[in-house]
């Protein structure tokens, strides 16, 4: 497991305090009323220029259109939500669940699998090759075994939220450690760091409500999202696609860069509400409208249906973004503008 933007992976120790601090924090929300926390997962874990793990309150907000309340894949979301479509409490010690599976193996694991290798003993096969020498067996055990609790199936079986504050707390190393240390990261780095935050061009769009700029950006970058995406399908072969859907989508496409924003909301509205296929740029597209319509939670909406359908897509990350600074939650939103400008490095690193 790597934070975005580095490649050095994270210790044992910075593991267990990213957990632990993770649930202070759903604890916290519980005491004071906010119980449910919706799609928690690990993108929702950010760090500060100090290097401390901060959960974003992004997971406070609730889909307002539809109650949906998760985006992310299906195989991860808690039982009882795939049943009734209601999150409660327990709900959020499941998803927390699949965050230890995350801190464990350094992989996106479905818990089904995870625990299929729990049952059969296979926990060094489950754990982070990177580990290998720098944590105990013991603590690889109850690591493994809070995890086990918090994904059981029934909801009565999993612990409340004090419990597993207690139990990350024993397992938490070089406690009076800074972050920054933790991470391999010198004081002058992080002051540095704090001082000289740089934008991209792209950030720097979105973080400023530069209209124009992003409505350029999402024009020049088309449906490339849709053609690298394992799940796309040619619209052209697509088996039973209405010829008439075809022709709402060229629609929107066309009101989208004649900047018809109320015809782009009409057309993609029509064109998803087929449920013919999954389009990230659609989403997204259909999101920039709502932002300049001034439907800024209809905006949030879309491009977290869009991160659920491609999680590493930046574009997807700085809708969101952009999205939570009009909603006044100026601090959440510039969190994921850095997330978004992360795995935008990465992408042009690896092109």
């Amino acid at each position: 497991m790597f934070i975005l933007g580095e490649t050095k992976p994270l210790s044992w120790a910075m593991r267990v305090r990213a957990a632990l601090y993770v649930a202070q924090a759903l604890e916290y929300c519980t005491l004071k009323g906010r119980a449910l926390y919706h799609d928690l997962h690990a993108y929702r874990v950010l760090f500060d220029v100090d290097g401390n793990p901060r959960l974003s309150c992004f997971g406070l907000m609730k889909n307002s259109r539809d109650g949906k309340s998760y985006s992310t894949n299906l195989a991860f979301t808690p039982p009882e939500y795939l049943k009734t479509g209601r999150v409660i409490p327990e709900s959020v010690v499941y998803s927390f669940g699949t965050i230890l599976l995350d801190l464990l193996s350094g992989k996106h694991i479905p818990p089904s699998h995870a625990l299929d290798l729990i049952r059969g003993r296979n926990i060094t096969v489950l754990m982070d090759s990177c580990l290998d020498g720098h944590v105990s067996s013991s603590d690889g055990t109850e690591m493994v075994r809070l995890a086990s609790r918090c994904l059981q199936y029934e909801a009565r079986d999993r612990p409340n939220l004090k419990a597993v504050v207690s139990a990350l707390a024993s397992l938490q190393k070089d406690a009076s450690a800074p972050s920054h240390t933790l991470l391999g990261i010198s004081q002058d780095a992080v002051k540095e760091n704090a001082e000289q935050v740089s934008f991209s061009a792209t950030e720097k769009a979105y973080a400023t409500a530069d209209l124009e700029q992003v409505h350029e950006l999402l024009e020049n970058e088309g449906y490339d999202e849709d053609e690298t995406a394992s799940f796309k399908v040619s619209l052209s072969s697509w088996p039973g696609q209405p010829s008439e859907s075809i022709q709402v989508k060229k629609n929107g496409d066309d009101a989208f860069q004649s900047k018809d924003f109320t015809t782009v909301l009409e057309c993609y509205s029509r064109f998803i509400d087929t449920g013919a296929m999954d389009s990230p740029t659609m989403l997204v597209r259909r999101g920039f409208a709502n932002v300049v319509l001034g439907r800024m939670e209809d905006a949030l909406e879309d491009a977290r249906r869009a991160e659920g359908i491609s999680p590493e897509w930046p574009t997807a990350h700085y809708l969101q973004g952009m999205a939570l600074i009009g909603l006044g939650m100026e601090l959440d939103g510039h969190e994921k503008l850095r997330i978004a400008a992360s795995l935008e490095a990465q992408r042009t690193g690896r092109n």
